[in-house]
């Protein structure tokens, strides 16, 4: 199988050499997004732990009109 997915059968055919080739950068492209959100978690987590008992979210403001109560 591992010999199929690298073009060793049957020779090397330019398609299957494309396509590993756009696999291979876009396994690259989500690891370096992996890195990134990991880093970005990691500084959230940094920001919660040093700020004990602040809500992330108290900085934001949201205009968010009143429910109105259900009619019965």
């Amino acid at each position: 199988m591992a010999k199929a997915l690298l073009g060793y059968v049957g020779g090397s055919d330019p398609r299957l050499l494309s396509e590993m080739r756009r696999l291979q950068q876009r396994v690259q492209d989500l690891e370096s997004e992996l890195v990134r959100i990991q880093s970005e978690n990691d500084a959230l987590s940094a920001a919660v732990a040093h700020h004990p008992g602040e809500s992330l979210l108290d900085g934001i403001d949201i205009d968010v009109p009143q429910a109105e109560p259900a009619l019965t």
